[in-house]
């Protein structure tokens, strides 16, 4: 049964992911700012945070390789 080779989804080419890359921090600094340091809750920063490095083939990765035909893939930790 065929199935359809793995791709990877580039996450570094999405709107959301670049908006949230050039933006989030001064985002977060001026939520800060704006609500007397009340913030946004810490667990929605680090998942923001962690957002950015999902996916991404230089933050780690696996090396897969095929048993039958011998083609590798890098697959990104996410």
């Amino acid at each position: 049964m065929p199935t359809e080779p793995y791709r990877r989804r580039q996450p570094e080419n999405s709107v959301l992911y670049r908006v949230l890359q050039a933006h989030l921090e001064q985002f977060v600094a001026r939520t800060r700012d704006r609500t007397s340091g009340a913030c946004l809750p810490g667990f929605v920063i680090r998942e923001l945070r962690a957002f950015l490095g999902c996916g991404i083939l230089a933050n780690g990765f696996a090396r897969v390789r095929c048993s039958q035909c011998r083609q590798e893939q890098l697959v990104a930790f996410s």
